[in-house]
């Protein structure tokens, strides 16, 4: 089994059995001293994502709104689970859920180090506050000039 694990991983103190690999934004994330030893311990490699990878994942997440949530270092990490996960069993192990969301989207086995798995995978749009008319982005409606705020736009059950 191959783990390709975010932060939430040392952070919890999660052990798993199989090889663990990470990216190098992760190793920086992790201030905790605890952390790094229990990522040390598990003898995780540490890989820097591949860009053709960081590219599809960007668009995937584009589609489905979660990218005003990723960070870089996030969008890094599903580039190494997509990565890996043509190769025999691979599990992005992670708690956050625009992660996760995405990561299902993209076809990748998702595990929660410590959290709840999401339920439904999510698409999100915009909503105008004023008009409440509804659109697939934008900050500020072009109809009538008030904010947006994002909203869910259908429910899909994840597998």
């Amino acid at each position: 089994m191959i783990y390709v694990a975010d932060a939430s991983l040392f952070i919890i103190r999660k052990r798993l059995e199989g090889s663990v690999i990470t990216v190098p934004s992760v190793v920086e994330e992790l201030r905790d001293e605890n952390a790094r030893t229990t990522m040390e311990l598990m003898n995780v490699r540490v890989e820097p994502p591949v860009q053709s990878f960081v590219k599809e994942v960007r668009v995937k997440a584009n589609i489905t709104k979660d990218s005003e949530e990723l960070s870089i270092t996030d969008i890094e990490i599903l580039a190494k689970a997509l990565e890996y996960s043509g190769c025999e069993e691979t599990v992005l192990v992670t708690d956050d859920f625009a992660i996760q969301n995405t990561a299902i989207q993209l076809g990748i086995r998702v595990m929660p180090a410590g959290q709840r798995k999401i339920k439904d995978v999510l698409l999100w749009e915009k909503q105008c506050i004023g008009c409440k008319r509804r659109f697939p982005e934008g900050d500020v409606c072009p109809v009538c000039g008030s904010p947006m705020n994002k909203r869910r736009k259908g429910k899909k059950r994840a597998r």
